[in-house]
């Protein structure tokens, strides 16, 4: 009874709009009032939901992120991407794709993907004769590659979860994610085609080479931050402080259009952010202690394994379950509640921990752009100055091609561990 009641002022809330940390914070509360409890325990959950030494890296890594947009990252990436690409027929998507996979190293989000590169691509595709709606939903789709490829925030807090090494999980997201970022530039040609959107020139390659150098700074720290951590020679947090000083070097110095008086600002931004992440993620934690001492995991597994114990039903029940949720909840607080929930169901029917995570995460992101509160969809709504029907009905050969790659995820292991066991 308590549990429903838990859940009912959690879902009331998140409906009449009050933010997913605090519908959190609130719904806990009400549970503690109605069972007479210390609110000592919010405090002391909260803490210890936040006291872990891997986290300190998320603050690095937004941090980082933004000096490199800041710095010019975004304009680079575009522009490398579209002389790759300007010259086929729907081009410029395909240049939007391509530079949300290489932007995906920078920001490790898709909200910060779709605020960012939409805001140059979908204006610049509207105003070569692309239609508002389709130029919103290949930002929105595109933008899921964020937290797939590495370095991914969401990852580091599954890492955190299930104390599954970080490394691991960047490198089971790579081939996921660039099997993402791949499959939905498929729909994007076609219906190019089929609508006779515009193509450009084709560039040559001292263009193409000359904006690959100019790119290339930026997309190297994902691979600074990769070989660092899978050797050995730092962990996560202090890989995060390693990709700060790398980004104030590479915006002052190389690419020289980081202004040294906006990096205050930037560092507010970037606080503001963190603080936002670590608040969602305390609450997050003080309402999975709530269902744990309510003993809902068990109560979902038993459910779950009830229905079937075949893998590959109860696999797909969990998909189902966490497409749903994905829908109306934040991905970082659909991990902390949800994951130690579902982690053993999945290992009961012989998932790995690094594959559950990987295809937990992209079920979430998937999520993001799809009503009724997918952030991705809203924003990229937002800039295109369309309609969310419309930008929504754009949207579903994409989200077909990401379903498809989900599904590759859930029942083909070697796609996410086989990188991974190249480094044991």
């Amino acid at each position: 009874m308590m549990a429903l009641v838990l859940f009912l002022s959690f879902l009331v809330l998140i409906f009449i709009g009050v933010p997913v940390a605090f519908s959190l914070g609130l719904s806990s509360l009400l549970y503690l009032f109605i069972n007479d409890m210390s609110l000592s325990i919010i405090p002391q959950r909260m803490f210890g939901g936040l006291n872990s030494f891997v986290l300190l890296c998320i603050p690095g890594f937004i941090l980082a992120g933004n000096l490199m947009n800041a710095g010019g990252i975004t304009d680079r990436i575009i522009q490398f991407a579209n002389n790759c690409f300007g010259h086929i027929r729907g081009g410029l998507g395909l240049a939007n794709v391509g530079s949300s996979m290489g932007f995906a190293g920078i920001s490790g989000t898709a909200l910060a993907d779709t605020a960012s590169i939409g805001a140059i691509m979908i204006p610049a595709m509207k105003k070569e004769g692309y239609g508002a709606g389709f130029s919103a939903a290949v930002t929105a789709s595109s933008s899921t590659v964020g937290p797939i490829i590495p370095p991914s925030l969401p990852m580091i807090i599954v890492g955190t979860l299930a104390s599954v090494s970080i490394g691991d999980l960047f490198l089971a997201g790579a081939v996921p994610g660039i099997l993402l970022g791949l499959g939905l530039m498929i729909p994007t040609y076609l219906i190019s085609v089929k609508r006779k959107y515009p193509k450009g020139e084709r560039k040559s390659f001292k263009e193409i080479g000359r904006s690959f150098v100019g790119a290339f700074w930026a997309l190297f720290m994902t691979v600074i931050i990769l070989v660092g951590i899978l050797g050995g020679i730092f962990t996560p947090t202090e890989a995060s402080v390693i990709a700060v000083l790398y980004a104030l070097v590479i915006g002052i110095f190389v690419y020289k259009e980081l202004p040294i008086k906006k990096i205050p600002e930037i560092m507010l931004a970037s606080m503001t952010s963190t603080a936002s992440i670590m608040l969602l993620v305390g609450f997050a934690n003080l309402f999975g202690w709530i269902m744990v001492s309510e003993q809902i995991p068990q109560l979902v597994a038993s459910t779950i394994l009830g229905i079937s114990s075949n893998p590959i039903v109860v696999i797909i029940l969990i998909n189902i379950l966490l497409l749903f949720v994905g829908t109306f909840m934040e991905t970082i607080a659909a991990l902390v509640i949800l994951f130690p929930v579902l982690l053993p169901v999945a290992m009961e029917v012989g998932m790995d921990p690094v594959q559950f995570g990987v295809m937990m995460v992209l079920n979430l992101v998937i999520g993001l752009t799809t009503p009724p509160v997918g952030v991705c969809l809203f924003v990229a709504s937002q800039i295109g100055k369309v309609s969310i029907g419309k930008t929504t009905k754009e949207l579903l050969p994409f989200l077909a091609v990401s379903l498809f790659v989900l599904l590759l995820v859930s029942f083909v292991p070697q796609i996410t561990l086989y990188l991974p066991s190249l480094f044991k």
